[in-house]
């Protein structure tokens, strides 16, 4: 089967590599030249993936990656994997996936299976994609050609998660659309879910990352009521999810980062306005997690006040630039924040990254781009009056960081019985 797959970023390239390992021909489809020529030359840009496991299956045959659409002419099912973010005023942006459809529907024929997978409100398959789809084309969905969504469910930085092994969740705009779907699925996944329709997909989607925004918030206020009362909010924690029934554990932090938890939830408030309902528990959560950030760098205030020093001047290190352990993605990652807010205050803001070492170019940071990251060096990091714990990287050396005299807000519980030094000071945010 010829498959064509859109954008090859962390969602896209991994599920290239699963389908060609099943036996399927991939078409990798972006508009970056760049990472189509990384592709097709086997080299990787995504840190959890090897180069090696691209080179394989480009040198099969069953791998290539493009630039040009109007290869979608010659596959079996085009899935869509490109970026659902909100615009300046926080609102749903979904105009990658309009200009996606634009430019595939004039190469559609009849018969062909279009999936999107990009997170989005219910109502954006069978409503503005399928609108575009038809209009370019001159076909209609559900007669002609098929049309389903089942949303990503990528989990970078987890080895032990496998693309094969994680449950699809798919919904087609007719059942045969949905049947379709399954069909394709089922050749490089093991479980596939169906839905009744596209929107019970993208609702899907939302409520699992909602789930987690709003537990997140959860712990994050309490995070700031038992600091008050000066109790450890990760003893806690810890204590509650021996339970064995009844309760999951959620982690608090600086803030949320990931291209999912920060956004997905504006995309159905956005949504549920236009049906006149409100969305008061899921926007109060946005509240919380939104005002982490601020939250650490007045904890960071105090820590240096209590050192006798004033943020205007002083030198701040971030450890920690992606948004979670592990992984070089740094969209949305809670640090910049921090960054912003700690030079705002008139503070000079260094990071420690070993998996970002330059901050590349974005829409929200542009501010920081090519900036790079500072040496892991006790020489280096020792001239700095505050450094913040902002991301807990499994390889990074927190023994070694407690034995050097520093000010370190942790706010990730990384320095939790770790040994200190003499002139080491932890304080917890």
């Amino acid at each position: 089967m010829k498959i064509a797959i859109i954008g090859l970023g962390y969602v896209g390239l991994p599920l290239c590599l699963n389908f060609s390992r099943s036996g399927c021909n991939v078409l990798g489809l972006d508009v970056d030249a760049a990472k189509v020529e990384a592709v097709n030359a086997g080299k990787s840009y995504i840190k959890h993936i090897e180069s090696q496991d691209i080179a394989t299956h480009i040198a099969s045959g069953q791998l290539c990656a493009s630039t040009d659409c109007s290869k979608i002419k010659d596959v079996e099912a085009v899935i869509i994997c490109v970026p659902t973010p909100l615009n300046k005023n926080r609102e749903p942006d979904i105009q990658f996936i309009v200009d996606t459809g634009k430019a595939i529907a004039p190469h559609l024929r009849k018969g062909i299976l279009v999936v999107l997978e990009s997170t989005t409100y219910p109502g954006t398959t069978d409503g503005e994609l399928r609108d575009v789809l038809e209009k370019g084309s001159g076909l209609k969905a559900g007669a002609d050609f098929h049309l389903a969504f089942s949303p990503e469910r990528e989990d970078p930085g987890n080895p032990a998660s496998r693309v094969a092994e994680i449950p699809k969740v798919v919904g087609g705009c007719t059942p045969a659309c949905a049947e379709k779907a399954r069909a394709l699925y089922s050749k490089a996944i093991q479980k596939i879910i169906p839905v009744s329709s596209c929107r019970a997909a993208e609702a899907t989607k939302l409520l699992e990352n909602i789930f987690r925004s709003v537990n997140i918030a959860l712990v994050n206020e309490l995070k700031m009521v038992y600091g008050a009362m000066d109790i450890d909010i990760w003893e806690v924690i810890n204590a509650a999810k021996t339970k064995p029934f009844g309760f999951m554990p959620f982690y608090p932090g600086p803030g949320l980062g990931g291209h999912c938890i920060p956004i997905d939830p504006f995309y159905l408030t956005w949504k549920a306005r236009e049906y006149g309902q409100s969305t008061r528990f899921i926007e109060l959560a946005g509240e919380v997690n939104t005002a982490m950030p601020h939250y650490v760098v007045n904890r960071g205030a105090e820590m240096l006040n209590h050192a006798r020093k004033p943020v205007n001047g002083s030198r701040i290190l971030i450890v920690g630039l992606a948004y979670k352990p592990n992984v070089d993605d740094d969209r949305e990652s809670p640090s910049y924040h921090l960054m912003d807010l700690f030079e705002q205050r008139g503070a000079q803001v260094d990071y420690y990254d070993p998996f970002v070492p330059v901050v590349r170019p974005s829409r929200e940071h542009s501010r920081w781009a090519g900036l790079k990251s500072i040496p892991w060096s006790g020489d280096v990091i020792q001239q700095f009056d505050l450094t913040v714990i902002a991301t807990a990287h499994d390889s990074v050396n927190y023994k070694q960081l407690g034995k050097w005299p520093l000010n370190i807000l942790d706010t990730r519980n990384a320095m939790s019985g770790v040994p200190l030094g003499e002139k080491t000071t932890v304080w917890k945010a």
